[in-house]
């Protein structure tokens, strides 16, 4: 795991500054346990108003406000994944988590006075899109548990005071948890040759070749679409080498308006779609062992928020 981000208590400071100082860690925070950073912003809103509800006598009480702080964002977090496992089941087709564009991509297309969650959410493992789907494969409780201790560095008697548990339990949560982590830390030898194998996925998609398409996949590769019942997309993800390459081809890229470009997704090499320069679709890929595993392709307007910035 990446260095952990700072803990948000390490600055009891309670002065104006440093209370709102801490937003950028709960933005982290939030977006790693929700996968949404709609979401993500709304949480750390909710956190800084019930803050904000108290009076000042009640601030000055509390010895740690960025702990504080972190305990209610991570509080709502939890009720939020609770609540989502009913909200899913309702849920037009498969669910992927917000995609997040890299910062100098986010910078680069707006200006330099405007300023958004996405500039700053930490880019690492943490947030790669397949550690984010397995994460969201975990209950409310094992993620919170899970991202509190082994992300963020709090010890267990801590996050027992956030999760309602005893830290013996948490600790057992958290251990349920890595037990499903199966994502591979990617290393800088292997970061240029990933990127070799999305640009050749894109220049075999563009091509049309289904053969180069489903040499650069891994026989049991998947293809998983989410369009949240705003657009069309596959309702089921498409499984097998020859499945997916056929998925693709089938599905036009020289379409009016639309070009795929290169970029970064969640800190990872991956696709964007735009239509006359409006994002309408973003692709993650998870590649290990020379092949592609997996592709997720997010096209929900509600979750291309960030990239429309970047045009």
């Amino acid at each position: 795991m990446a260095h952990p981000p700072e803990r948000l208590h390490d600055r009891p400071d309670p002065s104006l500054s440093a209370i709102i100082s801490e937003r950028r860690q709960l933005t982290n925070l939030a977006y790693r346990l929700l996968g949404s950073l709609v979401d993500a912003e709304d949480v750390v809103q909710e956190t800084y108003a019930r803050w904000y509800a108290m009076s000042p006598r009640q601030q000055e009480g509390i010895d740690a406000p960025g702990g504080w702080l972190t305990t209610v964002a991570s509080r709502i977090c939890l009720d939020l994944l609770r609540s989502a496992r009913v909200r899913r089941e309702r849920y037009v087709g498969e669910w992927i988590p917000e995609p997040l564009p890299d910062r100098a991509e986010w910078i680069s297309g707006r200006s330099s006075g405007d300023a958004d969650p996405a500039d700053r959410v930490t880019l690492d493992e943490s947030v790669s899109m397949a550690f984010l789907v397995v994460l969201d494969a975990m209950t409310p409780a094992e993620r919170v548990a899970f991202i509190l201790h082994d992300v963020f560095g709090y010890p267990f008697a801590e996050v027992a005071a956030i999760v309602g548990r005893t830290p013996g339990a948490c600790r057992q949560l958290a251990t349920s948890a890595r037990r499903r982590i199966h994502v591979p830390r990617p290393d800088a030898g292997s970061s240029a040759r990933r990127a070799d194998l999305v640009r050749a996925f894109k220049r075999a998609w563009e091509a049309k070749d289904i053969d180069a398409l489903i040499g650069l996949l891994a026989s049991d590769a998947t293809a998983t679409g989410d369009g949240g019942g705003h657009v069309t997309a596959a309702l089921r993800p498409i499984e097998g080498a020859e499945q997916v390459a056929r998925f693709f081809v089938d599905r036009p890229t020289a379409a009016a308006g639309v070009t795929l470009q290169d970029c970064t997704v969640n800190g990872q090499p991956g696709l964007v779609a735009r239509r006359y320069g409006v994002p309408v679709s973003v692709m993650a890929f998870d590649v290990s062992d020379d092949h592609i595993h997996h592709i997720w392709a997010v096209l929900n307007p509600d979750k291309l928020r960030s990239w429309r910035a970047t045009c």
